[in-house]
């Protein structure tokens, strides 16, 4: 029976595909975020061992995801030859060994660079995780499986900082470094053991069509831009929050000391909460709606970390973190589910945008901090989200009906529509 007949209807929960499936997925998250956000937890110590700024000191992460951002097209390309599998086992490979060499840097200009050579290794992963699940988990539990992978994301991104900052505060931050590193190399090896081999993928579907134009109907499409927004901006200012609040509480009017800190990343936790949250509620509830409560939420976390009182600056930082992965599972789901081809790529860009927006506002924001204050930062945030909003209004609600035609393609000789069937014979 040919698979234009019989297209794989993707694993069912209870599954043994779909549960190793959630676990190499969980397994991949958890690597990908241990080695992109471990550096997060020793900025005040690197900026104490190498003298730098806190604007400087976050380079340290927004390197990483820019090399990651720079890299997932090229990865999703080699994706879309070698397979998705292949990919993200050579990706996650290299970045485990990669971590290793990070902490052996001597100067501050060296880790960075090495860093960014990390952010490139891991790319395959960010790349095509969802396009992944999206072919290879049946529709009505992708959400799901979507909300398990980023709780994995979650929990190494915890566990990295923790981590980290707690050995760097007893051995120095090289040594937390190496222990996270062992962290996202045991990860790794779960995934390359665990990830079955994908059947949803058809390169008569996706290979069909060229590059360009894969990339001028994403670009055409409305709804997916939107998303692209979403993930610059919450991913950008959730990012931008974690690296200097750090900075904040250790000085007037909080005066806490440096060990402190590390603690800080349990409000982590409240992301594993909501993420999953919104798996559920988006098989109840528009999308659109969702993601604007969650930008609500940040708001209101956001003005709550303005308070000079301890307990209300951690409340307002695990609200603000809930609202953030309420919105941001779901603007990342779509991105796999929305596009009728060039999955790999729009999933692809989804990451540039999330990864950029880590970068840029997770560095600009920093020279905000340090030119005009804690105060001033946290308005810039909400104003912010607020762009966000807005876009989201327009793009995910005004302009939810225009959705472009896809192209036709011409593969073997034959005419095929976006799912990769003849026309003449369908």
């Amino acid at each position: 029976m040919s698979e234009a007949a019989a297209p794989w209807r993707g694993y069912e929960r209870g599954e043994r595909g779909y549960r190793r499936i959630v676990l190499a997925l969980f397994a991949a998250g958890f690597a990908t975020f241990t080695h992109i956000f471990g550096a997060q937890a020793v900025l005040l110590q690197l900026e104490d061992d190498l003298g730098v700024s806190a604007s400087s000191a976050a380079l340290t992460v927004s390197f990483t995801t820019i090399g990651v951002a720079v890299s997932v097209l090229p990865w999703a390309s080699i994706a879309d030859r070698l397979g998705r599998t292949t990919a993200m086992r050579i990706s996650i490979s290299v970045a485990a060994a990669l971590g290793f060499v990070i902490p052996l840097m001597p100067t501050f200009e060296l880790i960075v660079l090495a860093r960014f050579l990390l952010g490139l290794s891991l790319g395959a992963l960010p790349a095509v995780a969802m396009a992944y699940l999206a072919e290879e988990v049946s529709r009505k539990w992708l959400s799901v499986a979507a909300g398990t992978f980023i709780a994995g994301n979650i929990l190494g991104g915890v566990l990295a900082r923790l981590t980290a900052g707690v050995i760097a505060d007893l051995a120095g931050w090289r040594v937390g470094i190496i222990v996270v590193s062992g962290l996202g190399a045991l990860a790794a090896a779960a995934f390359v053991v665990s990830v079955p081999k994908a059947r949803g993928y058809s390169r008569s579907a996706h290979g069909g069509h060229s590059m360009s134009t894969r990339l001028r109907y994403i670009f055409s499409h409305p709804q997916v831009l939107a998303l692209y927004v979403q993930g610059f901006f919450i991913m950008g200012l959730f990012s931008a929050i974690y690296n200097y609040l750090g900075f904040h509480i250790v000085r007037d009017p909080l005066d806490l000391p440096v060990s402190f800190v590390s603690f800080l990343f349990l409000a982590y936790l409240a992301a594993m909460v909501s993420s999953r949250m919104a798996g559920s509620l988006v098989r109840r509830f528009e999308p659109l709606h969702i993601i604007l409560s969650g930008l609500g939420t940040m708001v209101i976390g956001s003005a709550m970390m303005l308070s000079p009182v301890l307990p209300i600056v951690i409340v307002g930082l695990v609200v603000f973190t809930f609202g953030c992965f309420t919105a941001q599972p779901v603007a990342s789901m779509l991105t796999g589910q929305i596009p009728e081809i060039g999955r790999s790529q729009a999933t692809a860009l989804f990451q540039i945008a999330w990864l950029g927006g880590s970068a840029v506002l997770g560095w600009s924001l920093g020279l905000v901090f340090e030119s005009a204050g804690w105060t001033s930062t946290i308005a810039l945030v909400i104003v912010l989200v607020g762009v966000s909003a807005v876009v989201a209004v327009f793009g995910l609600g005004v302009l939810a009906k225009y959705r472009p035609t896809p192209p036709i393609a011409a593969v073997d000789g034959l005419v095929l529509n976006a799912k990769g069937v003849d026309t003449d014979s369908a």
